[in-house]
């Protein structure tokens, strides 16, 4: 079966495709003709996952899937959320993101934190979500090279290592990403069995 990731971002593209059994052959939004950007406008992780879907779809036709992930922060009010891919700002820039939430947890003591996944599956014409939550802490400084974002400040609960510093076969056992993802390749298995 043909699966499009509606992503652009490399590390969610190859994180999806290590989830996904070799049954499900994924494509990239380039490689069945979509070019332009994706639009993301929604105010929530859900709003933004069925956008993405919901556009390559109206435009290849093919089983669509697409992620957002926010991280939300408990000392913050639950931010950056929505906005965690731009909280410094339009460029996206991952070391920008880090800083700034770095100086808005300067002096905290509660550093509880969560990545909560939305993935929005459209195919058929009908949408479906899925989610998926990782609970943790924010650190107190980047550690590891691995993973992409917030991964170097991110520590999982039940762990001493940021998401950073595990390789990707163990981040892929209990991330927020491999939680949505189980539940989507659930209803897929029950949909191709029915």
């Amino acid at each position: 079966m043909d699966l499009v990731l509606c992503t652009r971002n490399p590390g969610k593209l190859a994180e999806l495709a290590a989830l996904l059994p070799a049954a499900y052959r994924v494509l990239g939004p380039d490689q069945v003709g979509v070019a332009h950007e994706l639009p993301e406008t929604g105010d929530t992780l859900e709003a933004n996952a069925v956008q993405k879907a919901r556009w390559v779809y109206d435009r290849c036709g093919l089983p669509c899937i697409a992620d957002d992930t926010g991280l939300e922060v408990d000392a913050l009010g639950g931010a950056p959320g929505v906005h965690s891919a731009r909280y410094a700002g339009e460029g996206r820039d991952p070391q920008a993101n880090m800083r700034k939430l770095l100086r808005a947890m300067e002096g905290r003591s509660d550093r509880t934190a969560r990545f909560r996944t939305v993935i929005a599956l459209v195919a058929d014409g009908r949408e479906h979500l899925f989610q998926g939550v990782a609970e943790g802490r924010i650190l107190t400084a980047p550690r590891g090279t691995g993973g992409f974002g917030y991964d170097p400040l991110f520590a999982p609960e039940g762990e001493d290592r940021s998401f950073a510093e595990m390789s990707a076969a163990e981040k892929n056992r209990i991330s927020h990403r491999a939680r949505a993802t189980a539940a989507l390749l659930l209803h897929l298995r029950a949909a191709t069995a029915g």
